[in-house]
């Protein structure tokens, strides 16, 4: 018993290497991944300061996790395929007597108060009775046109990228719970991998001891860490047979029906919400192909109405007015239209099923497509987290030879 004590306290510093080269392979795995998603926005004073690598370059990483998504999963046509003009008519029924008074009289209060304020209340019902029957048929025509030509209308690519820029720390969201798994791994393997190589290190050390051999392997117990933990992540990206014993495979890859579910209920839940995908369908940044839909089928209404209600019309001296009513009913109607079709939200919902579509085609995806939804994390500055990973590790073994060896 005391040759085993003398032995531990002759060579502890030697002994101790292994925990202390895990401690720092965990360490400086744990803050590299830290850094690459933290802080949200730059502290600091510039050069001299940190931004989370995948928040400093938001843009970027929204467009290339968009590109792959709207190039290999989902289409904006596919999406709107699932709904039903008809059900839609159907669905905004309870919207409709409101929008049709609401529409009738702001119109006639512009063009002829005078006229409207004076009629007989029956006269006036009948004329918002004859645009709330008209309406569902407006509304079921301008849908069936929207689905035809919904690709020049909604641009699913750049919807996408305006709500991951809207928050930052919503990319930081959909990588860090796509990839928990991997993430949780690279921090203890570090540990795992700093203990092998220190092994190394104490008897290298033991055998040969200049100051500078601990920060060398200290650096390199850094990078490697990283490396490997990155590596194993993604590679072999098909599975390995090894001696025929067991199968070697990357983590991320052979999780992919888990993350392809995970991944589809962020996108749905957070990014391709019915909300947002009718709101920029409707008024997105760029609405004038939707505005000269909803125009012809707005100018349809009007001269429909026209039409059944010719003794009112001989009062309004509607050659003057014609254009303008037309006018404010488009405008009012385009204002109008998005509040009324949260009535089909829940329909569209059971409709669409964007995660079932996002699930299912993630799943059939190739390991090589399938890894690069989670690689461009890494693979955008793989290098720096590497380089980190050195100057942590060559800071700790320094601390490291001054407490034990100096």
């Amino acid at each position: 018993m005391d040759n085993i004590l003398d032995f531990i306290l002759k060579y502890y510093p030697y002994l101790i290497i292994p925990f202390i080269s895990g401690f720092v392979g965990w360490f400086t795995n744990v803050i590299a991944l830290k850094m690459t998603f933290y802080p949200l926005e730059y502290i600091g004073i510039r050069p001299f300061g940190w931004q989370g690598i995948i928040p400093s370059k938001a843009a970027k990483m929204a467009k290339i996790s968009v590109s792959l998504m709207t190039s290999k999963l989902v289409s904006v046509t596919e999406v709107f395929s699932k709904l039903s003009p008809e059900r839609i008519e159907e669905e905004i029924q309870p919207a409709i007597r409101s929008l049709a008074k609401q529409i009738t009289n702001e119109v006639m209060q512009a063009q002829a108060p005078l006229l409207w304020n004076n009629l007989p209340e029956k006269t006036k019902k009948n004329v918002i009775k004859i645009i709330e029957a008209e309406l569902p048929r407006v509304i079921k025509e301008l849908m069936d046109d929207i689905k035809v030509n919904i690709e020049d209308i909604l641009d699913l690519k750049s919807l996408a990228i305006a709500a991951l820029m809207e928050d930052k720390a919503l990319i930081n969201h959909v990588f860090l719970s796509v990839g928990n798994k991997e993430f949780k791994f690279i921090e203890h393997s570090g540990f795992y991998f700093g203990f092998l190589f220190g092994i190394i290190q104490a008897v290298v050390f033991y055998l040969y001891d200049p100051w500078w051999v601990l920060v060398l392997f200290g650096i390199f117990v850094g990078f490697a860490t990283n490396f490997l933990a990155i590596r194993l992540i993604f590679r072999p990206l098909n599975p390995v047979n090894i001696l025929g014993l067991f199968k070697v495979q990357g983590i991320f890859l052979k999780r992919q029906d888990v993350v392809a579910r995970e991944y589809a209920r962020i996108i749905k839940k957070q990014i391709l919400t019915i909300e947002r995908l009718f709101d920029y369908t409707l008024r997105g940044p760029d609405p004038d192909r939707f505005s000269d839909l909803s125009k012809y089928h707005t100018d349809k209404l009007i001269d429909t109405v026209i039409a059944k209600s010719t003794p009112l019309v001989g009062l309004l001296n509607l050659d003057k007015k014609l254009v303008y009513i037309k006018n404010i009913v488009h405008y009012r109607f385009i204002e109008e239209l998005p509040i009324a079709m949260r009535f089909v939200y829940p329909y569209a919902n059971q409709a669409i099923d964007v995660e079932n579509i996002l699930s299912t085609k993630m799943a059939a995806l190739s390991k090589a497509e399938f890894e690069a939804f989670l690689r461009p994390v890494f693979q955008e500055d793989e290098m720096k987290l590497m380089i980190v990973g050195a100057f942590l590790g060559g800071i700790a073994a320094a601390i490291q030879f001054l407490l034990f060896f100096w």
